[in-house]
């Protein structure tokens, strides 16, 4: 982790949780659904989590449902490995999805030799699925590298997730009272929302010929 602490491994594995939801649905998961997901009660999940937000590691928001977020500085254990990338998904570059692939990990190693840097912490990487980001050279089937960020800057590719719950890659602009999400192939048309909610910004593209 960025900032060197004692975790066990169920704490590592609750971090891994609330990071993939946050990224996947915009939130963190409930007590109850970490529970379920670690088959554990959920008196566990809540000492475990007590014992987090003591450490560091997470933060909460009082009296707010939902609020666990992962404290500024930590990393996910999948998001330090030199070479490797937790891929937690695919990203709509067409039209919103709402479908989500299994977790798996992104090998830079595998994919490109001793070449690639290491990564980031506190990034992740998405699978594009969809040609509407085209012309700025993001084709279907590249991997987007994201900065896991919660606010972006007009002109940013990012990864929004929209009101509806899906979630697409465009380039952001805010507009006098709503946000434009611009596609960069002339084929499709441009999401207009009042609100979303951003989930990262891309970094890097990735691509296996």
């Amino acid at each position: 982790m960025a900032l060197k602490m004692n975790l066990t491994p169920k704490q590592l594995q609750i971090l891994k949780i609330i990071r993939d939801s946050r990224v996947r649905r915009g939130f963190s998961p409930t007590m109850q659904e970490i529970a379920n997901e670690l088959s554990v009660s959920k008196v566990t999940v809540f000492e475990h989590v007590e014992a987090l937000i003591k450490k560091g590691a997470l933060v909460r928001e009082p009296n707010k449902a939902r609020s666990l977020s992962i404290a500024e500085g930590v990393s996910v254990p999948d998001e330090e490995q030199p070479l490797r990338f937790p891929l937690v998904g695919k990203i709509a570059a067409g039209y919103p999805i709402e479908k989500y692939a299994d977790d798996d990990e992104l090998n830079l190693l595998n994919l490109f030799g001793p070449r690639v840097g290491k990564s980031a912490d506190a990034t992740f990487a998405l699978c594009v699925d969809g040609d509407s980001m085209r012309d700025e050279g993001i084709l279907d089937g590249d991997y987007v590298i994201i900065e896991r960020r919660d606010t972006a800057r007009d002109g940013e590719r990012v990864v929004a997730l929209l009101p509806d719950g899906a979630t697409t890659l465009k380039t952001f602009y805010r507009e006098k009272d709503r946000i434009r999400l611009q596609p960069a192939n002339p084929e499709f048309d441009p999401i207009y929302v009042r609100e979303c909610t951003i989930q990262g910004v891309v970094i890097g593209v990735l691509r296996r010929y």
